[in-house]
């Protein structure tokens, strides 16, 4: 399901909604619909898995093993 977050243009409320189709979200605090779309954690995430710069996103599993983390 399609999760995105919003910024309300009109109060500033921050807020997430599920949008299926072509439905378009108004803002729980104040009803506008005048809203700016913002990419949220989620999607940069999941956009990083698909690349091979995510070494960063593991580094713990490495250390733990002895993979080099440099404290003793």
């Amino acid at each position: 399901m399609p999760l995105f977050e919003y910024v309300c243009m009109k109060c500033g409320h921050r807020f997430e909604a599920l949008v299926l189709g072509s439905q378009r979200p108004v803002c729980p605090n104040c009803q506008s619909g005048e809203l700016e779309q913002e990419i949220s954690a989620f999607a940069m995430g999941h956009e990083g898995r698909q690349g091979s710069g995510t070494a960063s996103a593991r580094p713990a599993a490495g250390c733990a093993s002895g993979g080099g983390g440099g404290g003793g």
